[in-house]
C-alpha cells in the first residue's frame, strides 16, 4: 500500500529541474522509435544538431520558428496562471493575422513608423476579443472555457476561409484563396540580410520580459496569481475576480493574436488558411514545459522549435518520418506533467499495519 502526500516546501531546484529533465528524457525516449525505424541513433541526433546549429541560416530558421511559439506560449501561460484555460490560441492567432491583413493591405496609408504599430495593435485587439467571448460566457453563465475556446478555433478558421474566398481574396492570386499582400510599410523588418528572421522575434522576447515583470513584480500580477490559487479567497480579500478574469482573457488572446501578426507581417506577407501548422496548440505545450514562467516560455519555445527544425533536417538526411518531432513534443509534455506531479507530491510505501 502506498501513500501520496503533498510536499510542504518543494525545493526550487526540484521545481526548476523538472522541465529540463522532461526535455532531456523526451529526447532519450525518442531514440526508441528511431531504433525501430532502423535509423542510426547517434547519426540521427547529429543531424538534428546540425540542422539547428550547423549554419547561421539554420539557426535563424529555428528562431523564426520559435517566434510564434513564444507568443502562443505566453498566451497560454498568462491565462493558466489565473486558472483560465485558454485552448483557443489557434483561432486567436488567425484573428490577429486577419486583422493585420485588413489594416495592412491598403486600408490606411502611412509610413512604417505608423503602419507597423497599427498592424500590431489591430492584431492584438482582434486576438483579445477572440478570447473575451469565452471568458464572458464563463463569468456570466459558468460555461466551460475549455469547450468554448476550443470549438471557437474551428468556427474562426471556417470564417477565415470564407473571408479568403470573399472580401479578403487577392484578385491577382489566380484563384488561390489568399489575401492581398501586406504593404511594404506594414512589414516587420528583417533582422539579418538574406535571412527570414524578423523583428517579431525581438518583440516576442520583449513581451516575455514585460510579462515576467508584470507577473512577478506588480500588484496586478499578484492579483492574477491570487485568483489562480483560490478565486473564493481572492474575492473575499477584495480582489475583483471577474475583472481579473476578463483582463487576463483579453491579454491572453492579444498575445496569441500577435503570433498571427508576426507570421503575416514578418514572414509570409499575406494570409492563407494554412498559415499555422498548429502554433496555438503547441503553445500550450510550450507553456507547460516552461512551468508557466514567461521567461521560461522563451527557452521552452526555442527547445521545441529546435526539435521541429532539427527533425526536419534529420528526416531529409537519413529518411525517417518528420512526425518524430510531434512525438518528441508530445513525450516532453507527458514527462513534464509526470515530473510536476512528483515535484508536488511525495510517494512512500506504507509498512504493514501502518495507517494511511
Amino acid at each position: 500500500m502506498i501513500e501520496i502526500t503533498p510536499r510542504e516546501n518543494p525545493s526550487r531546484l526540484l521545481t526548476a529541474g523538472v522541465p529540463v529533465l522532461a526535455a532531456v528524457l523526451s529526447l532519450v525516449l525518442a531514440a526508441i522509435p528511431l531504433a525501430f525505424a532502423g535509423a542510426p541513433i547517434l547519426d540521427a541526433y547529429g543531424q538534428m544538431v546540425t540542422g539547428v546549429f550547423g549554419s547561421a541560416f539554420a539557426f535563424t530558421e529555428m528562431l523564426t520558428r520559435a517566434t510564434p511559439l513564444i507568443f502562443t506560449g505566453l498566451a497560454a501561460a498568462v491565462a493558466f496562471k489565473a486558472r483560465l484555460w485558454n485552448i483557443g490560441g489557434e483561432g486567436q492567432l488567425y484573428l490577429g493575422a486577419m486583422a493585420a491583413v485588413w489594416v495592412g493591405t491598403g486600408m490606411i496609408d502611412g509610413p512604417p513608423i505608423l503602419m507597423v504599430p497599427l498592424v500590431l495593435l489591430a492584431g492584438a485587439i482582434a486576438g483579445g476579443l477572440g478570447m473575451l467571448g469565452p471568458a464572458v460566457l464563463k463569468t456570466r453563465f459558468g460555461a466551460d472555457e475549455v469547450v468554448t475556446s476550443l470549438l471557437l478555433n474551428f468556427i474562426i478558421l471556417i470564417f477565415v476561409q470564407m473571408m479568403l474566398e470573399g472580401p479578403l481574396k487577392d484578385p491577382m492570386s489566380l484563384g488561390w484563396p489568399q489575401s492581398e499582400p501586406i504593404v511594404d510599410a506594414a512589414v516587420l523588418p528583417q533582422l539579418m540580410e538574406k535571412m527570414r528572421l524578423h523583428a517579431g522575434f525581438l518583440l516576442a522576447i520583449g513581451t516575455a520580459v514585460i510579462a515576467h515583470v508584470i507577473m512577478a513584480m506588480t500588484v496586478w500580477g499578484l492579483k492574477i496569481r491570487a485568483v489562480g490559487e483560490n478565486p473564493a479567497a481572492a474575492k473575499h480579500a477584495g480582489i475583483p475576480v471577474t475583472r481579473v478574469f476578463l483582463a487576463v482573457a483579453f491579454a491572453s488572446g492579444a498575445l496569441a493574436g500577435l503570433a498571427g501578426v508576426s507570421e503575416v507581417a514578418g514572414l509570409k506577407g499575406y494570409l492563407t488558411a494554412d498559415l499555422s501548422p498548429g502554433f496555438g496548440y503547441t503553445g500550450i505545450v510550450v507553456a507547460m514545459l516552461a512551468g508557466l514562467s514567461p521567461l521560461g516560455v522563451v527557452a521552452s519555445a526555442i527547445f521545441i522549435a529546435s526539435v521541429f527544425v532539427g527533425t526536419d533536417s534529420m528526416s531529409r538526411a537519413i529518411g525517417v518520418s518528420s512526425f518524430l518531432a510531434d512525438l518528441t513534443v508530445s513525450m516532453s509534455l507527458i514527462c513534464v506533467l509526470l515530473g510536476g506531479f512528483f515535484a508536488r507530491f511525495r510517494i512512500r510505501r506504507l509498512k504493514a499495519g501502518e495507517a494511511a
